[in-house]
C-alpha cells in the first residue's frame, strides 16, 4: 500500500449517522429512561482517528434539519470530525428521518438485544450527485472508507459509494471497506444474490477490507473456510480464506478482523488478526470486563488504520488496533474515550494498575 505522506484530510469515511438509544442493563420493555450515542460504523471509524489518535478526519453523510439532527451534528463537532452533509428538511411528520437504533446492554447471561427503526432514513435517499467529491478530494484525502451497513441501506446508496471509491483512487487515497453482513438489511433488499453482486462492483475499488469469515462468505460469495478454527480465538480459518478471496478480488492488499469468545455478556476473551500483502499477523489475547461492547470491532479498525496512516509496520497496527478496541469496551457508547497515550500503553504490554 502507498500511503500519502499528508493531505488536507487524513481519513475520511461515508456512511449513514444514527442515534442509539441505550438503557443501559435493563431491557427496553422495563426501561424509563435511555442515554443517546450517536453511531454510525463509517462514523465511529473518523470519530476515533479524530478523538483518540488526534488525526483530522471528515463524515460524508445525510443531515435532516430538525433537532435529533442538530443533535447528532453536535456530537458530530464534539468529536472534530468535519462533515459534508447532504441536506434534508423533514415534513413534521413522516421525515425523512435520520435512524433510530435501539440498543440494550445486557448483563452476565443475558445477551444485548438490539432493533432499529430506519423507516423513511434519509442516508438511504442519498444518491450520486449528492456530493462533489472532485472538490473534496481536491485538497488531499489520505484515505477513504465506507461500509457494508450503509450499501445496503437502498439501491442509490450502492451507487454513491461507487462514485466515491472511485474519485478516492483516482485522488490517490487508500480504500477500505468493512463488509459489516447484515442479513436483515440485504433480506429487504434483494437478499444474499444482490448484496454479492452488490459488493462485488464496490470492493473492485477497495484496498483494505475488513470482516470475518461470515462477512467474507456471503458478503464476497466466496466459499468457507478450508479449516476448522479450533476455538474462536484460532485465525487458522480466517486466514485460509485469503487464498479464496484474493482469486476473486487480487487487488486487496490487506484484510482484518477481531476475534472474540463470549463467556458472558460482561466477560470477552479478545484478539485480533490481519493478512496484510502475503503476511499474517496475530494480537495477543486479552480478558475483557465489558461495560458496553457496541463499537470494538470500529475501535479496532481505527487503531488498525491509525497504525497504518502512521507508518508503523504491520504487527503494530493490528496490536495498536486491538488495544484500541479493547479499551473501546470500557466505556458507555459506540466511540472512544481513550487517549493515544492509554492505546499505546496497552499495546506495549501496559496493565490496568492506577495510573498517579
Amino acid at each position: 500500500m502507498k500511503i500519502k505522506n499528508s493531505g488536507t484530510l487524513d481519513f475520511l469515511s461515508l456512511g449513514a449517522l444514527i442515534h442509539r438509544l441505550d438503557p443501559g442493563i435493563i431491557p427496553f420493555r422495563k426501561a424509563a429512561r435511555c442515554d443517546i450515542h450517536v453511531s454510525g460504523g463509517e462514523f465511529n471509524v473518523s470519530a476515533n482517528l479524530a478523538d483518540c489518535f488526534r488525526l483530522q478526519t471528515g463524515i460524508a453523510s445525510a443531515m435532516v434539519d430538525y433537532p435529533i439532527g442538530d443533535l447528532i451534528a453536535e456530537r458530530v463537532r464534539a468529536m472534530n470530525v468535519k462533515p459534508f452533509y447532504k441536506h434534508f428538511k423533514h415534513d413534521g411528520v413522516h421525515g425523512p428521518n435520520m435512524a433510530t437504533v435501539y440498543s440494550d446492554r445486557g448483563q452476565g447471561v443475558r445477551a444485548p438485544v438490539v432493533f432499529y427503526n430506519r423507516c423513511n432514513e434519509a442516508a438511504a435517499q442519498l444518491k450520486p450527485g449528492d456530493f462533489n467529491w472532485k472538490e473534496i478530494f481536491s485538497g488531499g484525502v489520505r484515505w477513504f472508507h465506507s461500509g457494508g451497513i450503509f450499501a445496503a441501506l437502498s439501491p442509490t446508496t450502492a451507487e454513491v459509494i461507487i462514485d466515491a471509491m472511485k474519485a478516492a483512487k483516482k485522488a490517490g487515497a487508500v480504500t477500505s471497506f468493512d463488509l459489516n453482513y447484515r442479513a436483515k438489511l440485504w433480506n429487504i433488499v434483494g437478499g444474499n444474490q444482490r448484496a454479492v453482486a452488490v459488493l462485488d462492483k464496490i470492493v473492485k475499488n477497495v484496498d483494505v477490507l475488513v470482516g470475518n469469515e461470515e462477512d467474507l462468505q456471503l458478503g464476497l460469495g466466496i466459499p468457507g473456510p478450508e479449516v476448522h478454527a479450533k476455538n474462536k480465538l484460532d485465525a487458522s480459518a480466517f486466514f485460509s480464506m485469503m487464498g479464496n478471496v484474493t482469486r476473486k478480488h487480487p487487488h486487496i492488499k490487506a484484510v482484518a478482523t477481531t476475534l472474540r469468545e463470549v463467556h458472558s455478556t460482561n466477560r470477552h476473551s479478545w484478539s485480533a488478526v490481519a493478512w496484510v500483502e502475503g503476511k499474517t499477523y496475530t494480537a495477543p489475547t486479552c480478558e475483557l470486563d465489558v461495560v458496553d461492547r457496541v463499537g470494538g470491532g470500529d475501535g479496532y479498525a481505527a487503531g488498525f488504520f491509525y497504525g497504518l496512516l502512521s507508518g508503523a509496520g504491520p504487527q503494530e497496527a493490528v496490536n495498536l488496533g486491538w488495544a484500541h478496541g479493547a479499551l473501546l469496551t470500557t466505556f458507555p457508547g459506540d466511540t472512544t474515550m481513550a487517549t493515544v497515550e492509554q492505546v499505546k500503553a496497552f499495546a506495549q504490554g501496559g496493565s490496568a494498575r492506577i495510573q498517579r
